[in-house]
């Protein structure tokens, strides 16, 4: 089954230095029936303005998974980690048994744009810990690349704790790739940019989303090009 979500039916906010794209439920937004997709709790699509950003704020029994798409976000938590996430990286926290962090657009003339995937982890009562790393760009062309997992492992992939398994990719105008996944699995789905085509009949464009379960083959295909990521869920 593939159900389409449309870039309207998100959630939007505007509080001026900041303005959010929600697909769950999140702050001022609860619908009972769009709580989470099997382990991912959270989608935000959020733009900061110039130095503007989240204050200091915990997070407790949560895998927080950060990507700029464009500018820069300093990072800053309690166990001691600054650093700056920029396109191209990846950022993993593990906020188990509780961690307070804050989130900076460290600019002074271009806003951040990033998205903050939340899931909830494989098991309760972690230590705090976090990751951050850079993946080969070059390497998304028509290809899926893994850059956060459980499973697998690499230099330019960033440890998850739940089983799961984030792509990244852009393929060229008129390309197609597959993705088979074990059967009971669920799939998620974002388009970055550009169009996809989903099993010859279902077409996402830019920031929609598809949430498929059911099925252990698909195939993508794009007429003008596309930047998607796609994240195999149990």
């Amino acid at each position: 089954m593939i159900n389409i979500y449309p870039a309207a039916s998100r959630f939007s906010a505007n509080h001026g230095w900041l303005k959010s794209n929600f697909s769950f439920s999140f702050a001022e937004y609860y619908d009972p029936d769009n709580l989470a997709f099997g382990p991912l709790r959270v989608f935000n699509d959020d733009i900061v303005a110039p130095q503007n950003g989240f204050g200091a704020h915990p997070h407790k029994e949560m895998e927080i998974v950060s990507v700029v798409l464009k500018g820069q976000l300093q990072h800053q938590d309690s166990t001691g980690n600054i650093e700056v996430l920029r396109p191209g990286e990846i950022q993993r926290m593990s906020a188990g048994t509780g961690i307070v962090h804050s989130e900076e657009n460290p600019s002074t003339d271009e806003e951040a744009n990033f998205l903050q995937l939340w899931f909830f982890p494989n098991q309760q009562g972690l230590a705090p810990s976090y990751e951050q790393k850079a993946y080969d760009q070059a390497a998304l062309k028509n290809n899926l690349l893994p850059v956060v997992s459980n499973e697998i492992a690499g230099e330019q992939i960033t440890f998850i704790n739940q089983d799961l398994t984030l792509y990244l990719s852009e393929l060229d105008a008129g390309r197609s790739i597959s993705f088979q996944q074990e059967p009971g699995r669920r799939i998620y789905l974002f388009v970055l940019d550009g169009d996809l085509t989903l099993n010859h009949e279902h077409i996402l464009n830019k920031r929609d989303s598809a949430r498929i379960t059911e099925l252990t083959d698909l195939e993508l295909k794009t007429e003008s090009g596309a930047h998607f990521m796609l994240i195999d869920l149990p």
